[in-house]
């Protein structure tokens, strides 16, 4: 399966980041296969797959940890590997694994890295005060931080990823784990950095995440891409198709006749108290749809509409769940 939007092989000037076939192996198994994608200024861009897809693996030879086998990374123009030093300047990176230290606080923490990011007096504190009130710690910024929630933790270790200003920041699961007001909380810090022209890569195996978050997704299995493009460009390679449900009282069969000669519309099932239609654009479709039921005798008491995710995508594609 061709991928929905190829990445263009030329670096273009207005890429912070270009990934070009890129290849690692360990021993006899590929665990990265010809991967290839670009990033802009003020994208987010989701590497959605499961676990054991490559993503961790990616991110660690874009940020220059590992080499790759083959292939090559490009970060504002320049060559990243782990010999690199100038273009790791550009990248904040924030693991999966939590890289505090417990025994020091949040403000601690993040004058201690912002100093080995190269930051001093005036400009470090600043940047820490700036820092904590994005990940909303402000108020906890004396505590030690092995008093801290889950949650609380992965937010520090986001802040400190951000403390130099970054121009791409790469986020691997960075909600894995936090409760669900941690995690609404992050996914708002990386939807405020966005906008603010950061770019972003973001892993994760949660379609929902990606689907919020990301303006452009690449489906990872088992080490390569199997599409790449926009939310609504990969909903497409399923067919793109809506379904409708429709419940209620009076003439049904009518209604299904008369649905059926609607434009757009592509198959009408069912009888009785209910029908499900088959139509392209539900939402643009819908008020000619309970129209159209309403004038052939049809009462309507329930109305749903169905939208193809990216967990049909994965399936489709793949032929298995996102989770499996």
């Amino acid at each position: 399966m061709q991928p929905a939007a190829t990445a263009s092989v030329k670096t273009r000037i207005e890429d912070v980041l270009a990934v070009k076939s890129l290849v690692k192996s360990y021993g006899e198994r590929t665990v990265v296969d010809g991967v290839t994608f670009h990033i802009r200024t003020g994208e987010t861009y989701g590497l959605l797959g499961p676990n054991g897809a490559g993503k961790t693996t990616i991110i660690s030879m874009v940020a220059g940890l590992i080499p790759a086998d083959a292939g090559s990374v490009t970060v504002m123009g320049e060559p990243m590997t782990p010999t690199s030093t100038h273009p790791k300047g550009h990248i904040g990176l924030v693991p999966q694994e939590l890289a505090i230290y417990p025994d020091l606080s949040a403000r601690e923490n993040l004058r201690f890295f912002g100093r080995l990011q190269g930051l001093r007096r005036k400009e470090l504190s600043t940047r820490t005060n700036e820092v904590l009130e994005l990940i909303g710690l402000a108020d906890r910024a004396g505590e030690q931080t092995k008093k801290f929630s889950g949650g609380m933790k992965r937010r520090l270790n986001i802040g400190i990823g951000l403390l130099h200003r970054p121009t791409l920041l790469i986020l691997d699961e960075p909600t894995v784990g936090v409760d669900p007001q941690s995690r609404n909380s992050i996914l708002e810090s990386v939807e405020r950095l966005s906008t603010e022209g950061m770019a972003v890569l973001y892993t994760t195996h949660y379609m929902e995440e990606a689907e919020r978050l990301c303006d452009r997704i690449a489906i990872l299995d088992e080490g390569r891409v199997q599409a790449e493009g926009t939310r609504d460009q990969l909903v497409r390679l399923t067919g793109g198709v809506d379904r409708i449900s429709l419940r209620g009282s009076g003439d049904t069969s009518a209604a299904a006749a008369e649905l059926k000669s609607l434009p757009g519309v592509q198959h009408v099932d069912g009888g009785g108290t209910g029908l499900v239609l088959t139509v392209r654009d539900g939402p643009s479709l819908l008020p000619a749809i309970v129209t159209g039921a309403g004038n052939a005798g049809m009462t309507l008491t329930q109305v749903a509409i169905t939208r193809p995710d990216l967990e049909s995508v994965f399936l489709h594609l793949t032929g298995k769940a996102l989770r499996d």
